[in-house]
């Protein structure tokens, strides 16, 4: 049982993991900014890579919201599916 907790659980840090990971053909920009981002870097200016990386970190917040949710039910419906099942070993 622990080991199935576990397994979720590096699954979920391995998901988060790969979402969070800088690409560096990621593009999360609308046409307007990704034409903004690309004249300004084009210029010297770094702010339109930083303007990526940004909109990237705020596409990963909800889906590990999401996760951390799903998680803490799961383990909170594992800990009620423990306490009311019957302990095979108790005499009586």
């Amino acid at each position: 049982m622990k080991s199935s907790v576990k397994k979720i659980l590096g699954i979920l840090l391995l998901a988060v993991a790969l979402a969070s990971s800088p690409l560096s053909e990621a593009q999360a920009q609308c046409a307007m900014c990704s034409l903004t981002a690309d004249s300004s870097v084009k210029n010297g200016n770094t702010q339109g890579d930083n303007l990526n990386k940004g909109i990237l970190f705020l596409l990963a917040m909800p889906y590990t919201a999401v996760a951390l949710v799903g998680f803490l039910w799961y383990r909170k419906y594992r800990k009620k599916q423990e306490a009311e099942a019957p302990n095979p070993f108790s005499q009586g």
